[in-house]
């Protein structure tokens, strides 16, 4: 069954076989795991699920069911509240449906008779809604049938390796203002295999989730009281959170860049001259002060823009590099706010370059080179792609071919590989996005490198060239993390916890095995802390095996345990969590070891 075919690509769009004419360009799409092939296994069987629901819950109506990333989806309304040990038997009935064999067919009609065919369904008059005029295919297979573009397999016979993965709400069209709908979640392949070894990817995952290890660690928490999407930081977080922004800080200005600060409220009149006013509104918090609106900022590059306009600028002063640890704030909607990937509030590792045209490719090389070093000491792998200019967006084609064309002269020059996302650019200019792979082979979109004559052009900001002549300098947007808090999440969850050394909240837990060893204990934790090494005295009146699992589900990189032994000879028995080993050393060797240890990872 391998060999099958499932559709085709006429023209760049996917069709169904049953939709494909004797044309030489029609490139056959067979049964197996490629993207394209799983795009029409996935969205067929979202169609098998949906007949499912319908079959054991005859009231059920639905809304959409797309192809995602990593599966599909449906959205629908049912009496019952289905719960995750529902996904059970909603998957056996798929698979007895399955087996019937039944052909999935297409036919059209017009907007019009769709709409009087499925009068009494109000979801699939919102389907409409969506839909432009002219003919809508529905697909029937057996007695379901559904408004789809499609394409889907032939027969429901090749939805055979599927997962129901979890059900959710998700309010109907995004709009938290309308009803909440029911959605569940699943994954479907071309074989067993591929189909087991994502279930164990999703099982370790489940293990890894940041939300998981962030309350066992304590270092984050989220409160209703206060809202949602807005984390709090505790102790450990703020420890591991401060280590990484010293270790960025000396990083830049290695670099040539120079700390500033942006306020985190502006008059909406700056934000209308940026253009965020009419393109980004919707994404941000607005306030009134003395009868004069002021907006939240979603970004910080407004501000940094009026650091450049404080003085008067020459060639010779170019590039300017500015950098913050910009607090932003933007509108998510509540269902989309997931631990740490998805806040109302995050900090950026911000940074803006101002510089002549003829400076743009030198600046996103030294970026790409700035991104490298901090990929590498995370141990991630990276690539990256280009987006251009989406329908929403400022200024004219030739800008944004100029700018877009920086990006891709700097990648060509040094042979390095990307792909392109079109229409995926900001509003105000294209961009490079690094997209990180994990240890589960996830791959997370963080930094990002934009190219803006625009912002320039709208604040009309100058330099005075080498003739004595004002020009327009260009501006680099950029981010290597992201964020601090989706990063944080994605490093957690590539870690398993396991941080390394030179970031970890507390890196060195000592426990002494009785009141007669807590005087050693605090000696040896004023010598860490001299050298900026955080640790924990684990002093409480337990016993030794629960004080070392303490340390252990804190997920503390480095455990020592201190007895008579130890106290007389001046050493320690050390336990690594990474090196996955246990040895004596004495304690100038050990202080030494975490000197080492420190000094391994340089930005």
């Amino acid at each position: 069954m391998t060999k099958d075919i499932i559709a085709y690509i006429d023209n760049g769009a996917l069709i169904d076989t049953q939709s494909c004419k004797d044309n030489a360009n029609l490139t056959p799409i067979f049964f197996d795991n490629s993207k394209d092939s799983l795009e029409v296994i996935r969205h067929s069987c979202a169609h098998l699920m949906a007949q499912a629901i319908k079959s054991l819950y005859p009231e059920a109506k639905f809304f959409v069911g797309p192809v995602i990333e990593d599966g599909f989806y449906y959205d629908f309304r049912v009496n019952s509240k289905i719960s995750e040990e529902d996904l059970a038997k909603i998957e056996k009935k798929m698979k007895e449906l399955a087996q019937l064999k039944l052909d999935i067919t297409k036919y059209e009609l017009s907007k019009q008779e769709v709409k009087e065919k499925f009068i009494d369904d109000d979801l699939k008059q919102e389907v409409l809604l969506r839909i432009p005029d002219g003919k809508v295919s529905v697909y029937k297979q057996g007695d379901f049938e559904d408004l789809c573009r499609g394409p889907h397999v032939p027969n429901t016979i090749y939805l055979r390796f599927f997962k129901l993965t979890r059900v959710a709400g998700a309010y109907l069209g995004g709009d938290e203002k309308r009803e909440m709908l029911t959605r569940i979640y699943g994954v479907a392949f071309a074989d067993k295999e591929s189909l087991n070894e994502y279930l164990k990817i999703i099982e370790e995952a489940k293990k890894r989730d940041h939300r998981k290890l962030g309350n066992e660690m304590k270092l984050f928490a989220f409160d209703d009281e206060i809202g949602g999407g807005l984390p709090i930081w505790l102790s450990s977080g703020a420890k591991l959170r401060s280590k990484l922004e010293h270790l960025l800080y000396k990083a830049h200005r290695l670099r040539g860049y120079e700390p500033v600060r942006g306020p985190e409220l502006l008059k909406a009149d700056a934000w209308k001259i940026s253009g965020h006013y009419a393109n980004y509104k919707e994404n941000m918090y607005f306030t009134q002060i003395d009868e004069q609106e002021y907006g939240i900022k979603p970004m910080n590059c407004v501000g940094h823009i009026k650091v450049y306009q404080n003085d008067v600028r020459s060639y010779r002063d170019l590039p300017l590099k500015f950098f913050e640890y910009g607090v932003v704030h933007r509108h998510e909607k509540s269902g989309v706010l997931h631990g740490l990937f998805r806040v109302r509030e995050f900090t950026q590792d911000d940074a803006h370059i101002f510089c002549m045209p003829s400076q743009i490719k030198e600046q996103v090389l030294e970026i790409l080179s700035f991104v490298d070093t901090l990929m590498k000491a995370f141990e991630f792998d990276y690539e990256m792609e280009i987006s251009t200019k989406p329908n929403k967006a400022i200024g004219d084609d030739e800008i944004w071919n100029i700018a877009t064309n920086a990006l891709k002269e700097a990648l060509n020059e040094q042979g390095l590989k990307y792909g392109i996302d079109e229409g995926g650019g900001a509003f105000y200019g294209p961009k490079i996005d690094i997209k990180i792979t994990d240890a589960l082979k996830r791959k997370w979109q963080c930094g990002t490198i934009q190219v803006d004559f625009n912002l320039p052009n709208r604040f009309e900001l100058e330099y005075t060239d080498a003739n004595n002549e004002k020009k327009q300098p260009v501006m680099l947007h950029r981010a290597i993390l992201g964020s601090f808090e989706r990063f944080i999440g994605i490093l957690i969850e590539h870690c398993g916890g396991e941080l390394p050394f030179f970031i970890a909240p507390t890196q060195v837990a000592i426990v002494p095995i009785s009141q007669n060893h807590h005087e050693y204990a605090k000696k040896i934790a004023a010598q860490l802390l001299e050298l900026g090494i955080d640790s924990e005295i684990y002093a409480k009146n337990e016993s030794l095996n629960k004080k070392i699992r303490l340390a252990e589900k804190a997920h503390v990189p480095m455990i020592l345990v201190l007895g008579d032994e130890e106290v007389a000879n001046e050493s320690v028995a050390l336990r690594d969590r990474r090196a996955k080993e246990q040895k004596t050393l004495t304690l100038d060797d050990f202080i030494t070891l975490t000197k080492e240890k420190l000094s391994e990872v340089r930005f």
